[in-house]
C-alpha cells in the first residue's frame, strides 16, 4: 500500500499541532508526558517539532489527555482556528 503525501497545508496543521503540544507541556518532562499519554518519548518529540505531522487520532486524544488539554483546542489549532493565539493573548 502506498501512502499518499501529505499537503502542505496538513504539514502546516501538524506543525501548529505540534507547536500547541509542546506549549501545553509547559517544561514539564517530556518523558512523563508521554508515558502518560501511552508513547515513546521520541514520537512526542517528533509530533512537537513536526517532524510527524500527521499523529493517529488515538496519538491526539491520549496526549490531550496527559496533558489536560482540551480536545477542542487540538482541533481547532489543526482547522487553524485561534486556540493557540488565546492562549498567548491571555497568558
Amino acid at each position: 500500500m502506498v501512502r499518499v503525501p501529505l499537503s502542505p497545508e496538513q504539514i502546516r496543521a501538524g506543525q501548529r499541532l505540534g507547536a500547541l503540544i509542546r506549549t501545553a507541556r509547559a517544561g514539564r518532562p517530556p518523558e512523563a508526558i508521554a508515558k502518560d499519554a501511552g508513547i515513546s518519548p521520541e514520537t512526542l518529540r517528533k509530533i512537537e517539532v513536526g517532524r510527524l505531522p500527521s499523529p493517529s487520532f488515538g496519538t491526539v486524544v491520549s496526549l490531550c489527555d496527559a496533558l489536560g488539554l482540551p480536545l477542542q483546542d487540538a482541533v481547532e489549532v489543526w482547522r487553524g482556528g485561534g486556540a493557540q493565539t488565546t492562549r498567548r493573548e491571555t497568558a
